[in-house]
């Protein structure tokens, strides 16, 4: 590069004592700032006071960055001299006080644009550089403040960035300087900084430091001071220190006043404020992220006669936090409950609200109320949450035993069923109002599941782009099913999911993305027996001698004795309470499962039955016996359940 003498290059900076090295020369390879400035007409006046801008020439004030001192000829026609006009405008300083308002208030205005840490630091360097300094270094502490808590340990500062000449050149700190330009600041220049006021070069409390903050752009030492060529200005947020800027001026360019103490100060201010803004919006988006993703599954349920997968995808980290979930909750009687919903918005409450959604979804599950009923109490706790939190969601219980699917429908984009044939259907649900609105009904809708056939359950941020509407969304989600199955006949589910989040492409996406897939395998017809029984007194003999027609036909004889007790009390505690016929079931599949159902609400407790009392101890039995025994409390009564192991033995003899 050409070397020039001071005069000719603005932006060089010459060495100086005081405490340590000083700035050395800065090359610039970057292209001139764009001020959409024009060139004067004749030749400018000096400037009318110090420190208002180069000694040698004073230009029109930019439109983006004014600058100070004025020339009083009118300017020619932009097109004459547009890029020299330009760089003289940009080298600006402003030196009057209107002058100056105008210059901090588009400095400022440009700083608040960056909308990260790294995009702020550079607009400050850009707005300061060349209009206000000629070089500038960006030290951060290390690490960085969180919250409003004083950070442990020393002040330890470490370089950022550096910009330097007259033309817009902001790069990162030299390679291979990352430890070198780290420095621990204490006494009183720590006081100084953390009291967030800045200072010329030649302030006593820097001195001994101004070598080290200056390090990186240093040369051979020369008995000039920086003096008041440099200001150190801190960066100071909300409540900590955040970093410091240090603004240079070259020899051939007046020193810092006063005045430019106060300018430093407020682009130091809204630069820290920047920062504080970028870091607590990046924190409140990890918060959001963590918070959902912790209110989603860990992991699905692995219950009989079903298989599932499910994929969620966070939007683009331009984007906030949505409200998409997806659940899977088994049921009695091996059914299982497929849920997905979409809180509406994208914000930490919405995620909040989606955790609160779910919660409620998987309690009134646990009623086995039937999936209307279960949208209509959710619709009732989404209204006391308040009436501007709205949601979609679908609800459908799959029954492997009858092979059949129970679905409502909240506002929710209708789900998607894969034959075994290989046909993708969209499957016509009666569309209820969104969850919140309040006073509308739900309706189920009940059709076959037949074994083979795969469900998909998905949220709009699949579907729909800026590029495509929902409906079209949909479609091409059906035909990439059918077009994933004629491939590879029903194809496993994880690469199912794969290949219909294809449709998303590679662009960035602007909402979440939740899917959650089932393949019906059914119940084998042959590892059910059922009946229906009278609440009588010999209903209990009955279900005894039902219970080993069962297991011997099973050839589950070990269990014979046991199962038989054990259907015995439970049969007796609901002949004591239903009015009703009593629903007696055995499932054999990886364990020998039987339930009893009947009309009566009142769930059986275990209690301490006293040494008079005839009854209460049959729960203690079947505690005791049981692997594994509970009670459900259904919209029509209750199902009392236990579970016995089956033997190594026995497994072999499948019937």
């Amino acid at each position: 590069m050409e070397h020039r003498t001071p005069g000719q290059d603005p932006g060089r900076l010459h060495a100086g004592a005081g405490g340590g090295a000083a700035p050395r020369d800065m090359a610039v390879d970057a292209a001139p700032v764009d001020t959409g400035a024009t060139a004067p007409s004749t030749p400018p006046s000096r400037p009318s006071s110090p420190g208002s801008g180069r000694s040698d020439r004073v230009a029109t004030p930019p439109g983006d960055l004014p600058a100070a001192g004025r020339g009083t000829t009118p300017p020619e026609p932009a097109a004459e001299h547009p890029a020299q006009s330009a760089r003289e405008e940009a080298e600006r300083v402003p030196g009057t006080p209107t002058d100056r308002l105008r210059y901090l208030e588009a400095a400022t205005r440009r700083i608040a644009g960056g909308i990260d840490r790294d995009e702020t630091l550079r607009e400050l360097c850009r707005a300061a550089i060349p209009a206000f300094a000629d070089a500038m270094l960006v030290h951060l502490r290390d690490p960085l403040p969180t919250g409003d808590r004083p950070p442990d340990g020393p002040l330890a500062l470490r370089l950022h960035s550096i910009a330097q000449g007259p033309e817009d050149s902001v790069t990162g700190a030299p390679p291979g300087t990352a430890d070198f330009v780290e420095l621990t600041v204490t006494g009183p220049f720590a006081e100084l900084l953390l009291a967030g006021r800045p200072v010329f070069g030649d302030a006593a409390e820097i001195a001994p430091a101004v070598g080290e903050l200056l390090e990186p752009v240093a040369s051979t030492p020369t008995t000039r001071s920086p003096g008041r060529w440099l200001i150190i200005a801190p960066l100071h947020g909300r409540h900590q220190l955040l970093g410091t800027a240090a603004l240079l001026r070259g020899t051939d360019r007046p020193a810092f006043t006063g005045d430019d103490l106060l300018v430093a100060s407020q682009l130091a201010t809204h630069t820290a404020f920047g920062i504080d803004r970028a870091m607590l919006s990046g924190r409140e988006a990890s918060l959001a992220d963590a918070l959902q993703l912790t209110m989603l599954p860990s992991s699905l349920p692995a219950p009989t006669g079903v298989r599932l997968a499910s994929r969620y995808l966070p939007a683009a980290e331009t984007s906030q936090v949505g409200g998409d979930w997806y659940d899977a909750i088994p049921l009695p009687g091996n059914r299982v409950a497929l849920v997905v919903g979409d809180v509406m918005g994208h914000s930490m409450t919405s995620a909040a609200i989606m955790g609160q959604l779910r919660t409620t979804v998987q309690t009134l599950a646990g009623l086995d109320l039937p999936p209307e009923e279960v949208l209509h109490h959710l619709d009732e706790q989404a209204q006391r949450l308040g009436s501007e939190h709205m949601a979609t969601c679908l609800y459908a219980v799959y029954d492997p035993i009858s092979q059949r699917l129970l679905v409502a429908d909240a506002g929710h984009l209708p789900p998607v069923l894969l034959h075994p044939d290989g046909v993708g259907e969209v499957l016509r649900i009666p569309p209820g109002a969104p969850i919140g609105v309040g006073g509308v009904p739900f309706e189920s809708v009940e059709m076959p599941a037949p074994t083979g056939a795969t469900l998909l359950l998905y949220t709009d941020g699949l579907v729909e782009s800026r590029t495509r509407d929902v409906w079209s969304g949909v479609e091409l989600l059906r035909a990439r099913l059918q077009a994933a199955a004629s491939v590879v006949a029903s194809p496993p589910l994880e690469t199912l999911c794969d290949a219909v989040l294809t449709i998303l492409g590679r662009g960035a996406r602007d909402d979440d993305v939740a899917l959650l897939a089932a393949r019906f395998d059914g119940f084998p017809p042959r590892n059910v027996a059922y009946w229906f029984l009278n609440p009588e007194p010999q209903t209990a003999a009955r279900a005894r001698q039902l219970t080993r027609r069962a297991l011997h036909r099973w050839g589950l004889d070990p269990l014979l004795d046991t199962t038989e007790l054990l259907v015995s009390e439970v049969v007796t505690n609901a002949v004591r309470y239903a009015s009703r016929p009593i629903a007696l079931r055995l499932l054999r599949t990886d364990v020998l499962r039987c339930e009893v159902g009947d009309d009566s609400p009142q769930v059986p407790r275990m209690r301490r039955a006293q040494a008079g009392d005839e009854g209460g101890r049959g729960l203690f039995l079947v505690d005791r016996l049981a692997q594994r025994w509970g009670a459900t409390r259904l919209s029509t009564g209750k199902v009392v359940w236990f579970e016995q192991p089956i033997p190594e033995e026995c497994r072999a003899a499948d019937p």
